[in-house]
């Protein structure tokens, strides 16, 4: 027999059990009792947020509303009349059985009999032990909330559906005009008592989009540019009418004012509420910021203009722009004029260049402008582009870093001039810098430039610096004064006032000549080559003048000489090898183009006394003769050296090292002072390259370009030994001027077989001109005419060793003779008829 005991403390596990049970009973009872509430309104919802009260007149909607209030009510007072509240004992009991052996019951159980047995007890000591433990695994026991038995038809399925449907497409706000819907007429009412309301919208101008007036949009959803301006105007008597709308950022106003204005700042609900009220979706078009990007790289233009290209976007159009420099002051070489710090300037703003006409949705345009003057020109800047939409909203592109465009100068002294110009500009504490160093520059003023007004206006210009220095200081009007007037000295000295074609002609060639050694772009590289061919076709109309002036013909061999369009091919091939950074190959041909005009100002001008070439033959032998005696002296060095013993490297001929590095800085030894060995073969090395580039015999033919491999190699093998001579390697500057004395010999044997070569071919010239003094007439190339009156003649015209040579060169000269065209149109009709077929 058992007996009951009291319930002893539960232990922690079986309480959470009990209080989840009892949770899951809450649940099942509220969920059975209320689920027909909870349908009823969830439809309720779906058909206000949907839009239903619209689709019918103001009485049925009126109607509707009461029904869907009654069963709302009807539905929650069935709920609680027949919820059932959960107790404690019911959540253990659901609990005790949800177990094997129903531990909870047996807890409270005793032993009735058998109790003084020992094995008895014990029994019922692990029968107790067992459930106990059953007890500490205990679960909670989750209610049952499946209503299928109870909702046959699945109407909280339906429900939930619609309410669903309802928040995604439709508009849940509008819940809340159920209190409103029996304010609200029908349609027809609303017609025969005639409009009480007006609204429009006016978009912003710069969208291009017409005004809209509301009373006639059928429409329940509307899309609106972001910032267009919504009026609203009621008649009658005012409270009646009223509007709501979630679509500005206006402060809180009565929605029954009489007239009402805002703009539309989100998307959002603009409702009227009142007789013949409509309401409306609003999607709001977003103005979205402008965005600018940079196009590839800034490029340096002629005459040093800077150009970016760049592309701006916005949804409705570009207004404006601008361009923001700042100068990269970590990234500036703080040395010499640039080691102080720079007076505060403000960032540059230059104005965007924006499209007069078109659509300005999209612009794709380059940014051009000159800052040459500036004083940040070919300086480390950082560079920003800015743009602005009609709405004020800005686009800004990423800051790039690069050195500011500006016209560089190639003459040494427009750059010096240049260079000081800029320490003054960079602060006014550089002034006493700048004047020392004009007064070194005007040392000897006739020896340092070219012309009297550049000395005129450097001295004027070194004259206001010093005598504002004496003042005491150098105001900001002074110093800008300054600056325009070195820059005008600097321009003057760079692109010189001269009228002779020659003369410019010369200009240009050391310009380009420089570019080529200091590496310039392709804009500056273009602009020297315009200069140059410019100057190139002054001086070949001049060198056609002067035989006319002296009323003289030219002959048929100096016109063949040399022609317009061979010059034009060497200045191309020029210009596109210094395009492609091949700067070795470009200054080789620049040499040549150099020497081909001395040798047409010999040919114009010496009248044929003697043959081109042989001054530069004699200052050739006397270069070698020099070089000779100075490996003589190098290797009686040698000699002394290891009788002595041999230096240090880098400490052989130190005396000419140290002059050397003076003179790098441009200082000449003083009176008494003896030049090293490094620096004597240095002026060596540097007389050769002047010597390249003079008139020298067979230019043009395989021997010549022989010869002037072998004398670049000279020059090669003297440069490296002067420098093994400053480090102190005598032995290797031995074995270098022995290389540059072999190539130098050489080349002049290849220069001398050209010499005779030339000579050769003038004496055979000079006899077939005589030749054909009084000779039949000729044909434009130089052939009999028979005397029948036909073209043509029986002659090989293709005589010699080299045939296909001469037949280039004969197609070379139709072409160019083609080319010329105020010739006679029937003698250009024949020359294009020979070139078509052939």
């Amino acid at each position: 027999m058992i007996r009951r005991r009291p319930r002893a403390d539960m232990p922690p596990a079986l309480t959470r059990a009990l209080r989840g049970t009892l949770a899951g009973l809450w649940a099942e009872r509220i969920l059975r009792a209320l689920w027909p509430f909870t349908t009823v309104a969830l439809i309720c919802a779906a058909a206000l947020g949907l839009g239903a009260q619209d689709a019918v007149s103001g009485t049925v909607a009126m109607w509707m509303a009461f029904g869907a209030l009654l069963a709302l009510m009807a539905t929650l007072i069935i709920g609680l009349w027949r919820l059932r509240l959960p107790t404690r004992a019911e959540a253990a009991a659901r609990l005790d059985a949800a177990m094997p052996g129903r531990p909870l019951a047996m807890l409270a159980d005793e032993q009735a009999i058998g109790a003084g047995d020992p094995a008895s007890r014990a029994v019922w000591m692990a029968h107790l032990a067992r459930m106990q433990a059953l007890i500490a695994q205990a679960r909670a026991v989750p209610g049952n909330l499946r209503l299928a038995a109870y909702d046959r038809y699945g109407l909280r399925y339906i429900a939930l559906t619609a309410f669903i449907v309802a928040v995604v497409f439709g508009a849940p706000s509008r819940v809340a005009e159920i209190t409103e819907i029996a304010q609200v007429p029908s349609r027809a009412e609303a017609v025969a008592l005639g409009p009480s309301w007006e609204a429009w919208v006016q978009p912003p101008g710069y969208t291009g989009r017409p005004s809209l007036y509301l009373n006639d949009v059928d429409r329940t959803s509307l899309q609106l540019p972001q910032g267009s301006r919504v009026t609203v105007r009621f008649y009658g008597q005012q409270g009646i009418m009223s509007v709501h709308e979630s679509l500005s950022d206006r402060a809180e106003a009565d929605p029954a004012e009489m007239a009402q204005d805002f703009e539309i700042e989100r998307s959002g609900r603009l409702s009227i509420r009142g007789p013949a009220g409509r309401d409306w979706e609003v999607i709001a078009l977003i103005d979205q910021p402008p965005v600018v990007q940079l196009v590839g790289q800034a490029e340096r233009e002629r005459g040093g203009v800077m150009r970016q290209d760049f592309v701006a976007r916005d949804d409705y159009g570009v207004t404006g722009g601008e361009v923001r420099v700042a100068l990269d002051l970590g990234e500036v070489d703080r040395r010499y004029g640039l080691a102080l710090e720079p007076e505060p300037r403000d960032a540059l703003s230059v104005p965007l260049p924006m499209p007069t006409s078109g659509s300005r949705s999209e612009i794709e345009d380059a940014f051009i402008e000159d800052f040459s003057q500036h004083p940040w020109a070919n300086l480390p800047v950082t560079v920003a582009f800015a743009v602005e939409d009609a709405r004020g909203q800005e686009g800004e592109s990423a800051t790039t870093p690069m050195v500011l465009p500006g016209r560089r100068f190639f003459d040494p002294m427009a750059a010096a001039v240049i260079e000081l110009r800029r320490d003054l500009l960079w602060t006014r504490e550089n002034a006493p810098r700048v004047g020392q160093l004009m007064r070194a520059i005007g040392h000897r003023p006739e020896d340092t430039f070219r012309s009297a007004e550049a000395r005129t206006r450097f001295t004027e210009t070194r004259g206001i610096l010093l005598a504002s220095l004496d003042h005491g200081s150098l105001d900001e009007a002074t110093r800008d004064d300054l600056a325009q007037r070195m820059w005008d000295l600097a321009v003057l000295l760079e692109e010189g006032d001269l009228a002779d074609a020659r003369e410019r002609l010369r200009r240009a060639q050391e310009r380009l000549d420089e570019a080529v050694r200091n590496g310039a772009d392709p804009a500056e590289v273009a602009e020297l080559m315009d200069e140059l061919r410019e100057a190139m076709r002054d001086y070949m109309q001049q060198l056609a003048e002067q035989p006319r002036e002296r009323g003289e013909a030219p002959a048929d061999g100096e016109r063949m000489e040399v022609t317009q369009d061979q010059i034009q091919e060497l200045l191309d091939r020029i210009q596109e090898l210094m395009e492609e950074g091949r700067m070795d190959e470009a200054a080789e041909l620049l040499a040549q183009l150099n020497a081909l005009l001395d040798n047409l100002q010999v040919a114009e001008g010496q009248g044929g006394e003697g043959m081109p070439g042989d001054q530069a033959m004699e200052g050739l032998g006397e270069t070698l003769r020099e070089q000779q005696n100075l490996s003589d002296e190098t290797f009686n060095q040698l000699q002394d050296e290891f009788r002595n013993g041999a230096p240090q490297p880098g400490e052989g001929d130190s005396q000419g090292q140290g002059q050397g590095e003076q003179r790098g800085e441009g200082d000449q030894p003083g009176e008494g002072q003896q030049p090293g060995l490094g620096d004597r073969q240095r002026d060596l090395a540097e007389r050769l390259r002047e010597q390249q580039l003079q008139p020298l015999p067979g230019e043009g033919t395989a021997e010549g370009d022989a010869a002037l491999e072998a004398l670049e190699r000279a020059q090669r093998a003297m440069e490296e030994a002067a420098e093994a001579l400053e480090q102190g390697e005598t032995g290797e500057a031995l074995s270098r001027q022995a290389d540059a004395m072999e190539a130098m010999r050489e080349g002049m044997r290849a220069m001398n077989e050209a010499r005779n070569q030339e000579a050769r071919e003038q004496q055979g010239g000079d006899q077939a001109a005589d030749a054909q003094g009084d000779g039949p007439q000729r044909d434009p190339l130089g052939r009999e005419r028979s005397q029948g009156g036909e073209v043509g003649t029986d002659e090989n015209l293709l005589q010699g060793e080299d045939v296909y040579r001469s037949a280039r060169d004969l197609l070379d000269e139709l072409r160019r003779r083609s080319a010329e065209l105020d010739r006679p149109e029937a003698e250009l009709d024949y020359l294009r008829r020979l070139l078509d077929r052939f």
